[in-house]
């Protein structure tokens, strides 16, 4: 009897696993309760504000998904606890362990941010393993952090409604640990508006010396991950528009992608990797938006005309008071249109 149940045990531990994720326990995390199509086969994970489907043969997320909106993401954050732990719900021979990171020289990067969670228990939750993969480190706690997950909660907490996030992570460059948790080549961050029907994903190199490159659309991440995320987004779209940007019918369509830069303050760094880019034939037209740091944007236009001859508009973009919202008032933005 015992061989028996040892037997049915095993089996148990194995009928989740399929192409086919479920989410019974998590289903209002999707847009429209529709669980994104994939032949990956994995297990899908709920926790409390994420979910996540899970691949045991690479021991990292396939793809994670959040439902945010700005009234969260402004409300009162738990403390980072940095208390990273193995997956009890998964068989011991799917788990990646904590051994696997040590003296790897790759950060457990975070899928679901830890920063994006706004209880003690979502906190604790989202340094669970399952939600963690290989990330360099400088790209990690540079690139990824300040030019990926930082705009995307800056358009959250501008916008109204619920904003889907989509985050995983597709090649193979290796492994780490014992488990041998794959080292993924590219990372990626889908970001949906369901009230403008507006799509765009980062895609990011998974090194150090990563650089930013312009947001593809839609259609083009179904295509390099092999994920239908099932969002009500016309396909045939060519590039993601600026979200920023107010829709028109008199406007000309804008082709090409776009990018935001951000300037806190003058950096001759990014300026001459702006103006690289331009004499490089890769940048469009660009924008640089402010609020009341005008003598920086004017700064900016002058240095990048007169460093690369591109014109660049200045346009005053100053977001309405709200008790709710915290807005970078001093930050000057250049939103660079790629060709």
């Amino acid at each position: 009897m015992k061989f028996l149940a040892k037997i049915l045990l095993f089996s148990s531990l194995w009928l989740p696993l399929s192409a086919s994720a479920l989410f019974n326990q998590c289903q209002d995390l999707f847009p429209n309760q529709q669980i994104p199509s994939t032949s990956q086969v994995g297990r899908d994970l709920c926790f409390d504000d994420f979910a996540i489907y899970y691949s045991p043969s690479d021991k990292k997320p396939i793809y994670t998904v959040e439902r945010l909106n700005g009234e969260q993401l402004q409300a009162p954050h738990p403390r980072r606890t940095n208390q990273f732990y193995e997956e009890a719900r998964l068989p011991a021979h799917e788990r990646a362990l904590l051994a696997d990171y040590r003296g790897s020289g790759y950060d457990r990067g975070h899928n679901v941010p830890a920063s994006d969670m706004t209880s003690e228990r979502g906190m604790a939750q989202s340094f669970s393993l399952a939600n963690m993969m290989p990330q360099a480190r400088q790209n990690n706690q540079g690139i990824w952090a300040k030019r990926v997950e930082e705009p995307t909660r800056m358009y959250i907490k501008r916008v109204q409604g619920d904003v889907y996030v989509f985050t995983g992570s597709v090649g193979h460059v290796g492994s780490i640990g014992k488990s041998k948790v794959t080292i993924p080549s590219h990372l990626y961050k889908l970001v949906y508006d369901p009230a403008k029907k507006l799509a765009w994903a980062y895609w990011v190199e998974n090194t150090d010396d990563a650089q930013m490159s312009a947001p593809i659309s839609y259609a083009e991440l179904i295509q390099k991950t092999g994920i239908d995320f099932h969002l009500p987004i016309e396909l045939g779209e060519s590039k993601p528009r600026n979200p920023a940007e107010k829709s028109s019918l008199k406007s000309k369509p804008v082709v090409g992608g776009w990018y935001p830069v951000f300037f806190d303050q003058y950096s001759a760094q990014r300026l001459a990797a702006l103006v690289s880019n331009i004499k490089a034939g890769k940048v469009a037209s660009m924008q640089i938006q402010y609020d009341r740091n005008l003598e920086l944007a004017q700064k900016l236009a002058q240095e990048i005309q007169m460093q690369s001859g591109l014109q660049a508009t200045l346009s005053h973009s100053s977001p309405p008071d709200s008790p709710n919202v915290i807005y970078e008032r001093n930050r000057v933005t250049a939103i660079v249109r790629s060709k």
